[in-house]
């Protein structure tokens, strides 16, 4: 029997997918396992393997498509069966016969759209059926319309590179055009959307405000490279910074509990684990896997954790999980250069620790100046839960910690 190629389940925070590239062409055989499709959401993007060994018979989602959880997205003719099976007409799993006459089809009802999305569909005159809707008891909604037109324009996407998708990659201008005058239009992928989405979503429904300190990373600079080659080759990953900065993160979360809260309604959620956002900026968008229960893990586990989820984030193969949740976030605009930002914090949490570039500055020691190895530090937070003394005292005791590596140690 010829099997159907459908989209796997999906979370409940995602509404659909969309067809970023077919890895095999019709008549292709495949083998069980191997990846057929490849499917960007607002997140990550899902391989779609092969149920079994066969070959790729009928392709009914194009490249660009906006799929749903269950929608078939392909039919395979499984290997060994060169006699085509009886396919029933009408049956869901069956596509039809090639040149087979087609019963007429019944009328259809013109779908349910939501008032934000009427207007748009009669002055562009769309087809509301040919609109995958995904709204409550099938109705079209606006964003459903705009991902039809993302996927409508999208006439003739370019070949896949495994870390830039079709939608973001930039042709060169045409021959005889001026560079001064060139431009070309591309449409956002769904994670860049979905940034852009949660970024306006932050600034519009929290109070957020952003206080700043400075730390002398002198004696965490003098602790790498001191230990840096025995760290190495115990534990067989290199001994950054991002795992002293998570480590000073949970002490301060432990001391101020209050900023690894949320707000939900009108009720605050304490939260007793350490679960930290790393920021990880991929040619796709930024990214945010979260590592769980920091305050159980060593530098080395720590170290270990960031260096899969960049590894995981360039190929495009971070999973839902290793994206979800998460109570606090790091993100380190230094290795671009920052010398100093103000991030946004990542609903629904309630605050982010920014990390800048390390610059050597004069600064006052014991009465004396000297050049310091310096980093500004900004603590982006949510003024409806916290305060700016907790805020400020907060940045306080990781400029302490880090300052002070001991005091990790020792607990003071």
């Amino acid at each position: 029997m010829t099997l159907a190629l459908r989209v796997p389940p999906l979370p409940e925070s995602i509404a659909d997918a969309r067809v970023l590239s077919w890895r095999k062409r019709l008549g292709e055989p495949v083998s069980a396992g191997e990846t057929l499709v490849e499917l960007e959401t607002d997140k990550v993007i899902l391989d779609v393997p092969a149920p079994q060994d066969g070959v790729l018979e009928r392709i009914l989602a194009k490249e660009g498509a906006v799929v749903s959880a269950d929608e078939v997205l392909a039919w395979l003719e499984p290997a060994g069966r060169p006699d085509r099976p009886d396919r029933r007409a009408g049956t869901p799993d069956s596509p039809p016969e090639d040149g087979a006459p087609q019963p007429p089809a019944a009328p259809q009802k013109t779908p349910h759209m939501t008032p934000s999305a009427r207007p748009l569909i009669d002055a562009l005159g769309l087809d509301p059926s040919a609109i995958t809707s995904s709204g409550r008891d099938g109705r079209i909604q606006k964003s459903d319309v705009m991902a039809y037109l993302d996927a409508r324009d999208q006439e003739a996407p370019p070949q896949h590179s495994e870390l830039i998708p079709p939608q973001e990659t930039i042709s060169p201008p045409p021959a005889g055009s001026s560079p001064r005058r060139w431009e070309q239009r591309v449409p956002m992928t769904r994670l860049r959307a979905r940034i852009a989405e949660r970024l306006v979503e932050a600034q519009r429904q929290a109070a957020l405000l952003t206080t700043f300190n400075e730390v002398n990373m002198r004696t965490i600079q003098e602790l790498r490279a001191r230990h840096q080659d025995s760290f190495r080759q115990r534990h067989g990953v290199r001994l950054g910074l991002m795992s002293f900065f998570v480590k000073a993160a949970v002490e301060a979360l432990k001391r101020f509990p209050v900023l690894n809260a949320a707000i939900d309604g009108n009720d605050i959620v304490y939260r007793g684990y350490y679960d930290i956002g790393i920021a990880i900026s991929t040619p796709r968008g930024l990214v945010v896997p979260v590592l769980r229960n920091c305050d159980q893990l060593s530098l080395a586990e720590i170290e270990r954790g960031i260096a899969e989820f960049a590894q995981k984030a360039k190929s495009g193969s971070l999973s839902f999980d290793e994206l979800s949740g998460g109570t606090f976030s790091i993100t380190n605009g230094g290795v671009f250069g920052s010398l100093l930002s103000t991030p946004i914090v990542n609903p629904p949490q309630s605050a982010i620790l920014g990390m800048h570039r390390i610059q050597d500055r004069p600064i006052a020691d014991q009465g004396q100046v000297v050049i310091a190895p310096m980093m500004y530090l900004a603590l982006t937070y949510d003024h409806r839960l916290i305060d700016g003394r907790e805020a400020v005292q907060f940045l306080v005791t990781i400029k302490d910690c880090l300052e002070d590596p001991t005091r990790l140690l020792l607990g003071v």
